[in-house]
């Protein structure tokens, strides 16, 4: 029997300005408090991920990192947009999810006086890969829990497919401190068992816990027209071009959805930053979804969206485990003259019901985390 009385921390990469970072956090937060738990995210924002300080973090990475100048340059161009889009996204949390009546910048704060809690539980999303100018980050291990706390990880992601051979003693190391683990990809599995830990299983992103009508909640209106969406994260000309013909072929118009303002002016109609009920709604309501994103392509797939998936780069095997899992794989575009989507639509019968089925078995799973 679940206690009311005992509080979970989840620690995620809940303020990262991206609505999926935000919707898995709410998302693995509704499902434990279902679960009849306490709970609360661990507002922790490393100072590299704070939305006041992005624009440093980045130019550090980019060809402007020439001199003084050039780094003044580019961020005095880019901070602006990051700021406006972080502020629109602190909003979101505050409106979303129960977070930590302390911020946290770094391991050593959490270390020092870390969040009152019965069992720790490190979320979803890339969580265990490369964040800011680190290799690995310890707080998102859990490394700060109390000694003698329950310590569970709910869909953990490493993001990649690989470990830096440097870092394999003190990933297992960390990973060896857990009571139980779960994982969001079968490649993360692999990894997690290459490095001789086999206790680890895989459960469902925590945005598929909840099923479209769960979702629907959240919107405030409908939107009532017929469209082509489009959701883009990564920078990709390609993708542009398609996405505009395909909405021509279809006689569709193109919609864009970006927080990121200097994207309004590429192809398509931009909706701009919009709230958590009309990003919902967009992609709920369209004719055909493109997307490169891993969150775009399981919320289509929840709302049973037609969508057509360009794989990200190196970041694509999340796309493709959730595209295996669900029998989808023919919906990635292997050609930028494919339009074959337009006349070919989604029988989502099977993928509903491999859902529906691994959806109450993630929710098992996560129970008997919990209880256990």
């Amino acid at each position: 029997m679940a206690d009311k009385s005992k509080k979970v921390a989840i620690i995620t990469r809940h303020a990262v300005s991206n609505y999926g970072s935000v919707l898995q956090a709410y998302a693995l937060q509704s499902a434990i408090k279902s679960l009849g738990f306490d709970c609360e995210i661990i507002d922790y924002i490393r100072e590299d991920e704070d939305y006041k300080n992005i624009a440093d973090t980045l130019v550090k990475r980019s060809a402007w990192n020439k001199n003084v100048l050039t780094r003044l340059i580019y961020k005095s161009i880019q901070a602006p947009e990051y700021i406006r889009m972080g502020r629109a996204f602190e909003k979101y949390r505050k409106e979303l999810l129960c977070e930590s009546g302390r911020r946290y910048a770094s391991l050593k704060e959490l270390k020092q006086d870390p969040p009152a809690a019965d069992m720790y539980c490190t979320g979803s999303d890339q969580v265990w890969g490369a964040i800011g100018n680190d290799e690995t980050d310890g707080a998102y291990f859990l490394d700060f829990a109390p000694k003698g706390k329950k310590k569970i990880a709910y869909a953990a992601s490493f993001g990649k497919t690989d470990i830096n051979d440097k870092n394999t003693n003190k990933i297992k190391k960390y990973l060896d401190a857990y009571d139980f683990l779960t994982v969001r990809e079968k490649s993360a599995a692999q990894l997690i068992q290459n490095i001789g830990i086999n206790n680890v299983r895989q459960v469902l992103d925590p945005t598929l816990l909840l099923d479209k009508n769960q979702w629907s909640k959240l919107i405030k209106e409908e939107i009532r027209d017929r469209y082509v969406l489009l959701y883009q994260l990564h920078s990709n000309p390609q993708m542009d071009s398609y996405a505009k013909s395909f909405a021509q072929k279809a006689g569709l118009k193109l919609i864009r959805l970006t927080p990121l303002f200097h994207r309004i002016f590429k192809s398509g109609k931009a909706v701009y930053l919009p709230d958590i009920s009309g990003f919902l709604s967009y992609i709920k309501n369209a004719e055909y979804m493109i997307t490169d994103s891993f969150h775009g392509t399981a919320f289509a797939i929840n709302f049973n969206t037609q969508f057509i998936d360009i794989l990200p780069g190196e970041t694509k095997t999340r796309n493709q485990s959730i595209l295996e899992l669900t029998g989808l794989t023919n919906r990635v575009l292997n050609s930028y003259e494919d339009y074959s989507f337009i006349n070919s639509k989604i029988d989502f019968t099977k993928a509903n019901e491999i859902i529906a089925e691994k959806r109450v078995e993630s929710i098992n799973i996560l129970k008997n985390m919990l209880e256990g």
